[in-house]
């Protein structure tokens, strides 16, 4: 059975409640910092989950829904474990959640609720699923290597006044353990020559670009080691209009390697490394290179989050004496919302060299992890 996003949030609840409720203090052992992980989820949780997590019926506990499976890996294993955390310790309200999610901190320090969602995190024991520490933040430009299900709408203008507008919507979704589809629906609007309307007339024309396909598998993580890698591949269909500039002139099709790692300090390092090759005459070969170096604040302890990034891009045709441009993108992501499911990122790409002819483009998106809930939930 597939836990949605409504599941998480009742797991999280009925974890506050089993690690908080009223009077635990005083149930549980004097010294907790003696007992295991395992014995502080069974001193302070079993009456709820279980022992095995699964969850006791809830005509015992006295529940509406039935309790969630902490072995349920598609479940357990998404969410990185200051989620849980914040939601035991603070409350419903710290992550956009009900007030009927209370605070528990007095019963248990922020130590020891880590230790109980720590013994839970375990309780998925297939080491296929891709822990949700390792889902990095997503850049403007490249590719990352956690499979997700996201809806992205991204957003590009040129800012030497010409006024056209791209962008994309992007739809994601996960399937097993390590692997994700994608569909890109590219769009655009920009001013072009009007043929029939006279010298130095002008029609603005709009319309969607070439419709590409992906697919992308994780072949290694490591939650310890902070580090994870993957593999994809896309197909560009002809589906725009080339006239109006949406479209190429055939199929092409891409592929590339993703590459994530945690580092000190809440930072992270990823690289996207890939190439283009077209099927259709006068298309070029291309390669193109991504590295993306960020560091995530937040506000308070709990607060929403921050993640600065500066992104470089390097793409060349692959024939003999054509330059390399490369491009820099400063950019911002933050979340929008307190449940920190839907995102936000701006960001600039300046051409650093070859910059004849290319000008600055601002960047941006707006992302919901659909997993987690709708778009309007967790404000």
């Amino acid at each position: 059975m597939r836990w949605d996003g409504s599941f998480w949030v009742l797991g999280l609840a009925i974890l506050a409640t089993c690690v908080g409720a009223t009077g635990l203090a005083a149930q549980l052992p004097d010294d907790l910092d003696e007992l295991s992980d395992a014995a502080l989820y069974e001193a302070a949780c079993a009456n709820c989950h279980g022992q095995d997590g699964r969850g006791l019926d809830r005509a015992l506990v006295g529940f509406e829904e039935a309790l969630p499976d902490f072995t349920d890996c598609d479940f357990a294993a998404r969410e990185p474990e200051s989620d849980w955390i914040a939601i035991g310790h603070e409350g419903g309200p710290v992550r956009g959640f009900s007030m009927m999610m209370p605070a528990f901190g007095e019963a248990l320090s922020v130590e020891q609720v880590a230790r109980v969602v720590r013994h839970i995190k375990s309780l998925c024991t297939d080491p296929s699923w891709p822990r949700g520490k390792l889902n990095l933040p997503r850049a403007l430009l490249a590719e990352k290597a956690f499979p997700e299900d996201e809806w992205v709408t991204e957003v590009g203008a040129s800012l030497d006044g010409d006024g056209a507008v791209d962008g994309a919507f992007v739809w994601e979704q996960r399937f097993g353990p390590r692997s994700q589809l994608e569909v890109v629906i590219p769009y655009g609007w920009a001013e072009l020559p009007d043929a029939g309307g006279g010298a130095g007339a002008t029609d603005w024309v709009s319309g969607f670009g070439d419709l590409v396909l992906g697919v992308k598998h994780t072949f290694y993580h490591s939650s310890e080691a902070g580090r994870i890698f993957a593999l994809g591949a896309e197909v560009v269909l002809p589906t725009g209009d080339e006239t109006k500039g949406l479209g190429a002139d055939g199929t092409k099709a891409e592929a590339f390697a993703s590459f994530g790692q945690i580092l000190p300090s809440d930072a992270f390092v990823q690289v996207q490394l890939g190439g283009e090759k077209p099927f259709y005459d006068g298309g070029e070969n291309e390669a193109f290179a991504r590295v993306v170096l960020g560091r995530t604040f937040t506000s308070g302890r709990w607060g929403r989050s921050w993640t600065p990034m500066v992104e470089l891009q390097a793409k060349r045709e692959l024939e003999g004496g054509v330059p390399t441009p490369l491009d820099i993108v400063p950019q911002m992501q933050f979340s929008l919302n307190t449940r920190q499911h839907v995102l936000g990122n701006i960001g600039v790409l300046i051409p650093a060299t070859e910059t004849s002819g290319r000008s600055a483009r601002l960047l941006a998106y707006v992302l919901l992890d659909w997993f987690d809930g709708g778009f309007f939930e967790g404000w």
